[in-house]
Formats: C-alpha cells, sequence, structure tokens
C-alpha cells in the first residue's frame, strides 16, 4: 500500500494563505488571478473596469448553478451592458489541495442562452387550450394580481395543502429558484410539501439503512491515495458529480491506481480514464455485485477481523435480536436458503459479462488495497434502485474498505466530516402544512391525492384532504418534461377540472410553461445577485454579483415572490428588509458562522472580483475513520451501531420479495427477462451528457452543434432492423414514442439504446415527439422502498422511421 499523501500547505505561493478545519468549521484565503494587476476597487454592486478600458468590465463570478454537478468559477468579458466573452478560471492552479473550477462546454457556451432570442420577456396568460402554448401579454401589475387572486382562491376553496411548489433545480443561487417560492407559501399558511428528489431518492434513503447517515465519502483528495477504483455507473466526465472530479482521478491514475468502468456505454469517462471498459447489462448491477461477493466469501478474501468486529448480519452469528433465524448475508450469496449459490456462472447470464471478468473484478477489489467502489447515480432510478446501493456499501464492509485512506463506504458518500456544502441557505422558514410525498408523485397527488396512503409514501399526516389544485413551478421543467411518462402526464394537465390552476416562472417557454395558465419571465443568475457553495463537494463560496441587468421585464424569482408577498399583506415578513444584495450579504453571515469563519465580508467580496473564497484541504478527512479504530467509542448512529449488512428495520417491513433485509438483485419489472422484451426488446438510458444539465441548455446553438440530439444503437441491432447510421429512426413502447437520427456504434453494448435526456418534448400532430425526450418512454411506477422514480427502466422497440 503506498503511503497517504498529506496534501500539506508546505509547497504552496507564499501569497496563497494557510487552510486547515478547525472544529467543524473551514478557513481559507482569496487566490490573485493571474492578471498582472489587481483588480480596482469597486463602488457597491459595480465588478471592475478593465485596466484601459472603463467601458469593459471584467467579472469573476459562479457558473449559473443548473444542478449540472459542479460549481466552476467563470471570467465574465462584459461590453455595452452584454456579455462578450466567458472564459474559465485563471487562477494558478495547486495540485491536489485547492485545484482550478475549470467550466465545461456548458458554461463556456453560456453566451448562447444567456442572450437567446427565445428568452421570455414579459409576463403572459394563456389564451389557448393548456399545451398549446398560445399566450397574450400581461402587465405585471395585472400577473401579480392574478397570481396573489389565485392563491387566495384555492387557499378558501381546498385548504392549503392543494398548493404544490414541484421539484425544480433550474436554479441554486438564494434569490433565483424554487426555495423563493417555497418561502412565500410557508409564509402564506404552507403547501403540500415532498422529501426525497429525482436525482439520487434510491441512494439517499438505503444508505442510511447500512450505516445510519449519508456522510459515507472521503474528501476527495483522499481518491488519489486509492489503488483500484471501480466506477461503477459513475461518469464524473460528462454529468461532473462535483468540479473537477475527474482531475482527482485523473491524480490516482498517475499515482498507479488501476480505473475499471462499468456502464452499458463507453462514456467520455470511460474513454479518458479506464483501464478497462465492461458493458454490463443495465440492470444487473447487483447481480455482479453479489457474484463478487461470492468469490470473495467463498475465497476467503473478505476482512474477517474488520467484518467480526464492525458489521452485523454477515452470517448467522451476526443476527440481531428478533431476527435470529432469519436469512444472513452469507445464507443468501451462497444458496443456503433459495438453493442458487450466487456464482460467477448465475451472474454471467444475467449481467453479460465472462463469469471470468466477474470472478476476477471480485479478486481485484478485494485484494488491491486500498479499493473505492464509487456508484454512480443512474443506476439506483431503476426498478429496485435500492439494492444496488446497499450491495455497493456491503462490498466496501466485507472487503474492509472503510475508514481507511483511499478507501471509499460507498452510497451516498456526501463527503465527511460534516457531509460537505450546504447549497442553499436561503430561509424558506417552516412549512404549517405537514403532509408530505415523494417528489416523483406528485402526478398521482394531482390525479388521487385523497385516496393516497402510507403505502404510497404519504409522510405526516394518513390522509391528504384534497388534491393537488394549484402548481407553482419555480425553476423547474419536471412538471411535464423531465417527469415520466410525458403522455399520461400531459393529459393531466390538460385537464382543468383537475389541477385548477398552473403558474411557471422561467426563461424559457419551456414544455412544462406551455401548460401555463400564467406565464412569469425570470432572469438568469448573471442579472441578479447570488451566492453558491460547492456541490456535493468541495470547500468553496462563489459570489455571483450582478453582471448585466435582465432584458424585457424579467425579475428574479425573489423578486416577483417579493411582489406577489406584497399583495398578501407579506411583504415586510417575506423581504425582512432585504433585496438580493441584501440576502447575499446575510448569506454569507451564516455560512461564516457556520462554515467559514474567514470568509469575506460582501464589501470585501466585491472589492477582490476574485469570485470565490476557497479552502485549501491540507489532510482529507476519511469517513468513519475513527469507527474503525474504536466501534465501541465510536459507534455508527444505526441501531446497532455497527454496518448493518442485515437491516433490522428492513427485516421489519415484511417485504421480502421487495424490500430485503440483505441486498439482494431482484429482477425488474421491464427488463429482457419478461415477457414484455417480445414486443419491446431494447433497454433504454438516458444518459447525461455535456449537451445539457437536465433539460436546461437544450436550446444552446452551440451545444447542439457539438452534441447533436440522436440516438446511439449498436450495429448489431441496427443491422437487425436495416438501420444506417445518420438515418431517422422511431423509438417506441406502449407509452410513445419518439423520432430522432441514429448514431450506429460500437460504444454501446448490444440490447441497449441510449436516448440522452434533456430533449425538449416537441410532439408532431400525432403525437410522436421530435424533440427528443426520453420521457415519453418511461414508466411513472416507483421504487418500493424510497418512492423514487425508475425512470432507467424501461424497454422499447426501434426501427426506420
Amino acid at each position: 500500500m503506498k503511503k497517504p499523501i498529506d496534501a500539506s500547505p508546505m509547497k504552496r505561493r507564499s501569497f496563497l494563505g494557510w487552510g486547515a478545519a478547525l472544529g467543524g468549521a473551514v478557513v481559507g484565503r482569496f487566490r490573485p488571478p493571474l492578471s498582472s494587476r489587481p483588480p480596482a476597487a469597486n463602488p457597491p454592486g459595480r465588478p471592475a473596469a478593465s485596466p484601459g478600458n472603463s467601458d469593459v468590465r471584467v467579472v469573476r463570478t459562479c457558473c449559473p448553478s443548473h444542478n449540472c454537478g459542479g460549481r466552476c468559477l467563470l471570467k465574465v468579458t462584459v461590453a455595452d451592458g452584454k456579455i462578450v466573452r466567458i472564459e474559465g478560471d485563471d487562477r494558478p492552479g495547486d495540485g491536489i489541495e485547492n485545484p482550478q473550477l475549470r467550466p465545461c462546454l456548458r458554461g463556456r457556451a453560456y453566451r448562447q442562452r444567456q442572450d437567446h432570442p427565445d428568452r421570455l420577456l414579459h409576463p403572459m396568460a394563456r389564451t389557448g387550450k393548456r399545451g398549446e402554448g398560445k399566450f397574450a401579454r400581461l402587465s405585471w401589475d395585472e400577473a401579480l394580481d392574478r397570481m396573489a387572486s389565485e392563491l387566495r382562491r384555492v387557499k378558501e376553496a381546498h385548504g392549503n395543502a392543494a398548493i404544490f411548489v414541484p421539484y425544480g433545480t433550474g436554479s441554486y443561487s438564494q434569490t433565483n429558484g424554487r426555495q423563493t417560492a417555497q418561502r412565500l407559501l410557508n409564509l402564506f399558511g404552507g403547501s403540500l410539501g415532498f422529501y426525497n428528489n429525482y436525482s439520487w431518492a434510491c441512494m439517499a434513503a438505503a444508505t442510511p439503512t447500512v450505516y445510519g447517515t449519508n456522510v459515507t465519502g472521503n474528501q476527495r483528495q483522499d481518491w488519489v491515495n486509492s489503488r483500484y477504483i471501480l466506477m461503477w455507473g459513475w461518469n464524473p466526465c460528462e454529468m461532473r458529480d462535483g468540479t473537477n472530479s475527474e482531475f482527482f482521478l485523473r491524480k490516482a491514475k498517475e499515482r498507479g491506481a488501476r480505473l475499471v468502468c462499468l456502464d452499458p456505454r463507453m462514456t467520455l469517462s470511460a474513454v479518458a480514464l479506464a483501464d478497462e471498459w465492461l458493458p454490463i447489462r443495465p440492470g444487473t448491477d447487483a447481480a455482479m455485485m453479489s457474484a463478487m461477493a461470492h468469490v470473495i466469501i467463498t475465497e476467503k478474501l473478505h476482512d474477517e477481523a474488520f467484518v467480526a468486529g464492525h458489521c452485523l448480519g454477515f452470517d448467522g452469528t451476526q443476527m440481531p435480536p428478533g431476527a435470529e433465524g432469519a436469512e444472513s448475508y452469507s445464507d443468501h450469496i451462497l444458496g443456503r436458503r433459495d438453493g442458487v449459490p450466487k456464482t460467477p456462472d448465475w451472474a454471467e447470464k444475467i449481467c453479460g459479462l465472462p463469469r471470468e471478468t466477474i470472478a476476477r473484478i471480485g479478486r481485484e477489489y478485494a485484494t488491491t488495497k486500498p479499493a473505492m467502489l464509487y456508484q454512480g447515480y443512474g443506476m439506483q432510478r431503476r426498478a429496485y434502485g435500492e439494492q444496488v446501493v446497499r450491495a455497493g456499501c456491503v462490498l466496501a464492509a466485507i472487503t474492509g474498505n472503510i475508514g481507511i485512506p483511499g478507501g471509499w463506504a460507498g452510497g451516498m458518500g456526501f463527503q465527511a466530516p460534516d457531509g460537505g456544502p450546504l447549497w442553499n441557505v436561503f430561509p424558506t422558514g417552516r412549512n404549517p402544512v405537514e403532509a408530505r410525498i415523494p417528489a416523483f408523485l406528485w402526478t398521482e397527488a394531482a390525479e388521487r391525492g385523497t385516496a393516497l396512503t402510507k403505502a404510497d409514501g404519504l409522510l405526516g399526516t394518513d390522509k391528504l384532504e384534497t388534491n393537488i389544485k394549484l402548481i407553482y413551478a419555480v425553476a423547474s421543467n419536471a412538471l411535464v418534461n423531465q417527469h415520466a411518462d410525458i403522455n399520461r402526464t400531459a393529459a393531466l394537465l390538460r385537464d382543468e377540472k383537475r389541477v385548477e390552476f398552473i403558474a411557471v416562472q422561467d426563461n424559457f417557454l419551456t414544455p412544462t410553461g406551455r401548460f401555463a395558465d400564467l406565464l412569469l419571465p425570470a432572469c438568469t443568475q448573471f442579472e441578479t445577485w447570488g451566492l453558491a457553495d460547492g456541490w456535493k463537494y468541495g470547500e468553496e463560496v462563489f459570489l455571483m454579483p450582478k453582471v448585466v441587468d435582465p432584458p424585457g421585464e424579467a425579475k428574479s424569482d425573489y423578486r416577483i415572490c417579493a411582489d406577489i408577498a406584497a399583495r398578501l399583506g407579506l411583504e415586510d415578513a417575506y423581504t425582512e428588509g432585504r433585496d438580493e444584495r441584501g440576502w447575499v450579504a446575510w448569506a454569507l453571515d451564516v455560512l461564516r458562522k457556520s462554515r467559514y469563519p474567514g470568509l469575506p465580508s460582501l464589501e470585501e467580496f466585491e472589492r477582490s472580483n476574485q469570485g470565490v473564497y476557497a479552502v485549501p484541504v491540507a489532510r482529507a478527512a476519511v469517513a468513519f475513520a475513527d469507527f474503525r479504530r474504536d466501534p465501541a467509542k465510536h459507534p455508527l448512529p444505526t441501531p446497532s451501531g455497527k454496518i448493518e449488512i442485515f437491516s433490522k428495520r428492513l427485516h421489519d417491513l415484511g417485504r421480502p420479495d421487495l424490500i430485503p433485509a440483505v441486498p439482494k438483485y431482484i429482477p425488474e419489472w421491464e427488463s429482457p427477462f419478461g415477457p414484455e422484451a417480445e414486443g419491446s426488446p431494447l433497454q433504454v438510458v438516458g444518459p447525461h451528457t455535456l449537451a445539457t444539465a437536465h433539460s436546461t441548455f437544450d436550446n444552446v446553438p452551440w451545444l447542439r452543434e457539438a452534441f447533436p440530439r440522436r440516438v446511439f444503437l449498436h450495429p448489431a441491432e441496427a443491422e437487425a432492423r436495416g438501420i444506417r447510421n445518420g438515418e431517422m429512426i422511431r423509438v417506441f413502447n406502449a407509452r410513445g414514442s419518439l423520432i430522432l437520427p441514429c448514431r450506429v456504434t460500437r460504444r454501446i453494448r448490444p440490447g441497449v439504446i441510449a436516448v440522452p435526456q434533456g430533449g425538449w418534448w416537441a410532439p408532431d400532430k400525432e403525437g410522436t415527439d421530435r424533440g427528443g425526450s426520453i420521457n415519453v418512454l418511461t414508466s411513472l411506477r416507483p421504487t418500493p422502498f424510497a418512492f423514487g422514480n425508475a425512470q432507467h427502466t424501461v424497454m422499447a422497440q426501434a426501427e426506420k422511421a
């Protein structure tokens, strides 16, 4: 084992300052930009002018936060009130402890989104049928009066639980985003709440069943200490998953780590980083993990001492009280109860990978220490997505790759010691409505809300008294485009007797916006004040000053909600006397007190024009290090205080076929092994690509040129259907159909078709989507434990259009 790297600041340049972890808080300093002259001091609210040209300004800011998986530094040049150039982080590089925060193509192409001719400029009211996209211009007074009137009407007629602000991640900059509407409605008496999200519902729910927490990740600076990294369904080069995660993986590789990518597609991450690509069949990851465990257990490669002292439920000697006779993990893997040992031979037929390869990967992971099995989010957005999360955590546990430098506990992976960035500190207040639904089940609450029970994931109450009647969608395209089964969802939204009023607040007329009764034009994050910290990983705080004025009559989400609050008699309570800039100053104070004692004041941040306050990580935190050293003194927050390979909580649910107490492979409800494969033989995956961040950027010409919207199919599947590269093909199932060009490539396994997610739904007169939205094909069926979306479990057929 290589000696762990101590990323000390000893070799840092003298002007960079020192950083350290102090009692859970972190301190750091600014780094000067590369420009030879320091930025000039500026009056409040105006970033620096460029030397020698008072009409041209250079502003350092955060890339507008669209939940892409990163937070990157931009150098923005402004001339005559327009952004004319966007560049990346120009600070000097510092190695792993404080690297540059470089933007991807989406951030570099943002000018074309910022100045797009289709920006919403004025409030508008629907004039045609919902979904037709016909609107007439309103004044702001008319629009705000109507919004306030509809809120009062629905509250009086149905109660606050009939109002809903759906999940949406189009903005995370404090003063822009859905949190501004949630604050308003909480002051108004509340609204129907939700829990979990579309990104990692299963991961967030399943990880604590093993560890009692989602803080299971080492800081990324420790990744370079790993000797063996399994990138399991993980594609950081495209979806990011923390700014510069690929940089840390490259550094690990330079130090001799072997990287193996398991993914149905040869992703950009596989090409750029991996030593080996294994095209596993989608939805079968838990089967391969089980077969790896069989090799590890039968060949006695597991860490017996760690399992004995730190784990629960590995075998019959470790069962919790009340479950002494239940099936242990070893019982399941060795087939003692069902008569089916989970061998590589067994897994080969399921996973579509050779048995020798499965066995070899198991041996390599168990014997090459320390090792890291990082689970991407796509494989848990599937039927029974909870199982693959728990299976990965258990592999880490039985091999002893927990609590050590270079190891990785798996699961959610929020960074030690405190969970990492806070994301949003803008205060929404308490929601007086205690009822909450799973985020993915809002269509069920709109259609049959009063029939929902705890069995459907309803929390906070035994019964809803009303269905959803008013939807206020802010920075969200999840009403239509990003939600499942678009055709069914659209039919529901067209029915004005079900959802009586829909307001959409956005930059563009999105597919969701086309169903609005009232459209409110929101500004981008360049057009108001904001603040952001890291995305899951990192120790950075970004100042987002107002760079340019918004076009037309667009306003920030905060200002729109404040104006609605004024009409509801809530303005003083909502604003507390602050404008957007005032809330940024307030948020800086919160972050300074909670995490970053050295964080500058807003005025100091403005004058520096550096855009980011970054804290060097001198010594990476390792999750569960104290627990590994002394499990009795530092128990986990699980019922047993140990790693729960067997979960008594899940056992007591009494649903072993759907929610087993030990992780198992469960065949999906749509799969190549089911009867549905006869008419829909292709597994459909909807990967994230550099073309979009969810559905944001789909209308940016540069990105469309770089990444044309198309589907990807293996040559064997194309030949069987008479399809040639570049031809238009129709992809369809019982839920819907779409037509796109086809890219025939060997960089995807046979039996799989990839439809990159994020395309804007654009149905033709026959209802066939021409915009490339995968969600015309996906299912509304949720996972059994987390009630999360399973939108990657879908089968379809393809043919020439």
